[in-house]
């Protein structure tokens, strides 16, 4: 007996056999279990963060900072993230305009708050506010700069306070929307935007990579300054109290990403996890919330080993993660020019 496959037949086999080579289950592991879950909470959070705002803000201010930080940190632990529905529209900095190297967030939050001007806090106006004046940053500046607090009426501080949770919220509905209706698919199968599972592990890779990067340079070098320099006012959140809880979030929001990539390589996973929890346990340790220990001298060196053991960290991952995956860090914002 002979069986006659037609060209349409014999196309379909080849376009699921395709699809099969291509099927990634790294890639769909991290994204159900890792991704889909953090911008989800972070939605979660600031819609309850936003729905709050206008009571707690006047009625139960300490309520309303908590609640603020919580949201905070939803968006700390997804925001190594910086990719697809994070970069359109802006999204990403418009939740976090971080660092800023020109002072435009007081710029933006202090000028408003002189003016009390209340047509920016129409519905839809804020929304088309400057990226400096709104997000997790301005909303840190008002509520936690001693200056600020004197520039505007309680109730307009408030009302600001407010417009901000909201369009945090919006923004964070619209990153989880876009990963849930469009990005997953993309991520999860060939497409326009990733081409091979090679091109979909490089973006996983490259979000370790960026989030390590920011933790060394930007969160630990910056106020670290140098020896005879240092600079404390330049923590990240220093006005809440939040830089050195930036550092473990973020630690052990990475940890379980670079666990799984180095899944099939059992030797270099170990080494990855105990060089994660050597980070983890200096930063925990050093009870120091917004590194104003970079001024003592013995308190500085234990920022020092902090951050050597990320750079250990990133070497690690850059030199043995990577060959190892097939994929290199490529570029990203940090790198410059």
């Amino acid at each position: 007996m002979r069986f006659f496959l037609t060209l349409p037949f014999v196309a379909c086999l080849v376009s699921a056999a395709h699809s099969d080579e291509l099927a990634d289950p790294l890639t769909n592991d991290i994204v159900t279990t890792q991704i889909l879950p953090a911008f989800t909470a972070l939605s979660d959070t600031a819609d309850a963060f936003a729905a709050n705002a206008p009571e707690k803000c006047h009625s139960d201010p300490e309520a309303f900072k908590k609640s603020y930080g919580s949201t905070f940190d939803a968006w700390i632990r997804a925001s190594h993230w910086r990719f697809g529905p994070t970069e359109t529209d802006a999204r990403g900095f418009s939740l976090a305009f971080w660092p800023d190297n020109r002072g435009r967030i007081a710029k933006s939050v202090n000028g408003v708050l002189r003016s009390e001007n209340r047509k920016i806090l129409e519905d839809g106006a804020f929304a088309q506010f400057s990226v400096a004046g709104k997000g997790f940053y301005a909303l840190d500046h008002l509520l936690f700069d001693e200056a600020a607090q004197n520039l505007a009426s309680a109730d307009y501080r408030c009302d600001l306070a407010s417009a901000m949770a909201v369009d945090i919220a919006a923004t964070a509905q619209a990153i989880k929307d876009d990963w849930q209706q469009n990005f997953t698919a993309l991520m999860q199968a060939p497409s326009r935007r990733y081409q091979s599972t090679s091109e979909a592990h490089q973006e996983l890779f490259k979000a370790l990579g960026t989030g390590l990067q920011i933790i060394d340079e930007l969160r630990l070098a910056r106020p670290l300054g140098s020896f005879d320099a240092p600079r404390p006012r330049r923590a990240e959140a220093w006005r809440s109290g939040r830089s050195q809880r930036h550092v473990i979030l973020s630690l052990e929001a990475l940890a379980p990403l670079a666990h799984r990539l180095s899944a099939d390589a059992p030797e270099l996973q170990l080494r990855l996890d105990a060089a994660f929890g050597r980070s983890l346990k200096r930063a925990r340790a050093l009870d120091d919330p917004t590194f104003a220990g970079v001024s003592d001298p013995q308190s500085r060196i234990r920022i020092e080993a902090l951050k050597q053991s990320v750079v250990d960290l990133r070497n690690l991952v850059t030199t043995e993660l990577g060959p190892r995956l097939g994929v290199d860090a490529g570029f990203n914002s940090l790198d410059g020019d």
